[in-house]
């Protein structure tokens, strides 16, 4: 279903209202490329391009024409997204028949009807970069207006997924350390009920249940976590 445009401050009120504890990082790539869709006046289709570790990927996109025009440049390692990328900076295509930057790129334009195109950097984080890219099925559909605002959003955007990376990787190490910690509990118990039995020290206690976890091919916290439960089942 078509969505009405949207009052641009509106927009950039709706990313800085992101409630980063209700949502994730996938939720917020999609609410980016929503709100830029009908934020941008002349956008047909919008996408964001993250690069990280493994390459480049679609993220969020708002349909299949974005993701295929996407695919092509991935698959090729060239075009205005990845450019934009890279460099942080705005890529405008106004004419996709006349561009030759990227060598049969118009081409696969062409078929899914997209016929202009601007791609708007992101500084997300230094070993993420992205693009926000806008898809629009006319030729110069973008004014320098309707630029300003991309790049204005894509400031907004920048700032609400780099929080949002933030909030991700905060959690996920909060997450690592309690596991951690809680794996460190276990083994200890294990380790005091061995001494017990065995009336061994702690490093010998140690290193029979690491050869125990080998010759069961279990996971160290595991046999600990059985070894306890048995103990305190009597």
């Amino acid at each position: 279903m078509t969505q009405d445009p949207m009052d641009p401050t509106a927009a950039f009120r709706e990313l800085a209202r992101i409630n980063l504890g209700e949502t994730d990082l996938d939720g917020v790539l999609a609410t980016v490329a929503e709100l830029a869709k009908r934020a941008v006046p002349g956008a047909y289709e919008v996408s964001v391009t993250l690069i990280r570790d493994r390459g480049p990927h679609t993220v969020a996109s708002t349909g299949e024409a974005a993701d295929r025009i996407d695919k092509w440049q991935y698959e090729r390692g060239s075009g205005p997204c990845l450019d934009a990328c890279r460099d942080r900076t705005t890529l405008l295509v106004d004419d996709v028949g006349a561009e030759r930057r990227w060598p049969g790129w118009e081409e696969n334009t062409d078929v899914v009807g997209v016929h202009s195109a601007l791609s708007v950097g992101l500084q997300i984080h230094e070993r993420v970069s992205g693009a926000l890219n806008i898809y629009a099925t006319s030729a110069r559909a973008f004014d320098p207006d309707a630029v300003v605002l991309a790049e204005t959003f894509a400031g907004y955007a920048a700032i609400a997924l780099a929080n949002a990376h933030l909030y991700n990787t905060t959690l996920a190490l909060t997450r690592n350390l309690q596991t951690a910690m809680e794996n460190r509990a276990v083994i200890e118990q294990a380790k005091g009920i061995i001494m017990g039995q065995r009336h061994c020290t702690a490093d010998e206690a140690f290193a029979i249940l690491a050869r125990a976890s080998q010759e069961s091919n279990r996971k160290l916290r595991d046999v600990a976590t059985g070894l306890v439960d048995r103990a305190q089942r009597g």
